[in-house]
């Protein structure tokens, strides 16, 4: 809750709380529910990441609505674990490197909940290269299109819905802030991302909207072995301090916490679930 804060009080260090005015905020700001009865969006939310984090925030009492590009079966075991818990879960598949498909993704969110409270942009693709030669223009184009205009553009298509608390967060990535050597574009793309949070952030803190980012390090996904040969998949995280990949439910708390009134004092800012890699972000 906010409280305006009066000037003209000094007291003798270290000072007493029961004398100022007004008295700072300490109690807890939520029940266990942290989302109860919030409508979120969330694109990629079929597996991985987007799946744990849909899972999280039904768990938090939130209806959840899941934008996925073709993986229909995982997208529908999703709905079930989601409608196992008493919520809701709407499907909508379709490409959102498609500006359309982007619009038609908020549309059907809020004619299937008359509201949006939450948005979750995380859809990514990528492909390893091993030279900036070998990443073709259509490559460098569909990883832009997927990474980074599908969240522009569902952001764009969600404002007129968003309200004063509404919150948003982005899925960036560890390659944004250390680079990668052989995912160049996307690495870009992630950067893009980062900069697309702080400046939104900005431009809407007068509105009450909170824009937040999380950028993930190797976490364990769809992606990954869909991207990566058999001995890179073998290997996956084990580089990092931790010695480990990262598993999607150890970054849904992040998506829980920067989307709720925990962080009501966050905005602009990106939460690094990375295994305890270094990257001053």
């Amino acid at each position: 809750m906010e409280k305006k804060l009066k000037p003209a009080q000094q007291q003798r260090r270290p000072g007493k709380e029961k004398k100022m005015r007004p008295v700072p905020d300490s109690e807890p700001l939520h029940s266990n529910l942290k989302l109860k009865d919030k409508v979120a969006l969330i694109t990629g939310g079929d597996s991985g990441i987007g799946k744990a984090t849909a899972l999280l925030f039904a768990s938090h009492g939130a209806d959840i609505a899941i934008a996925y590009l073709s993986e229909t079966e995982d997208a529908r075991n999703t709905r079930k674990e989601i409608e196992e818990m008493g919520r809701s879960c709407l499907l909508i598949k379709g490409d959102l490197s498609k500006e359309g498909n982007c619009r038609k993704a908020v549309e059907k969110t809020v004619d299937r909940f008359s509201r949006l409270d939450i948005l979750i942009n995380n859809a990514a693709l990528h492909w390893e290269k091993d030279t900036i030669e070998d990443i073709t223009t259509e490559q460098l184009e569909r990883t832009f299109y997927t990474n980074f205009f599908s969240y522009f553009w569902v952001t764009k298509f969600a404002m007129p819905h968003l309200k004063e608390g509404s919150t948003i967060v982005n899925t960036a990535s560890v390659t944004a802030y250390r680079g990668s050597p052989k995912l160049i574009d996307y690495a870009a793309s992630k950067g893009a991302i980062v900069s697309f949070t702080r400046s939104l952030a900005q431009n809407l803190a007068a509105r009450k909207i909170r824009v937040n980012a999380v950028a993930p390090g190797p976490i364990w996904t769809p992606l990954i072995v869909s991207t990566f040969d058999k001995e890179k998949v073998a290997k996956f995280g084990s580089d990092k301090p931790m010695g480990r990949a990262g598993q999607p439910n150890e970054v849904a708390t992040c998506f829980l916490f920067l989307a709720s009134d925990d962080s009501s004092y966050m905005s602009g800012q990106c939460l690094h679930p990375n295994g305890g890699e270094i990257i001053n972000g």
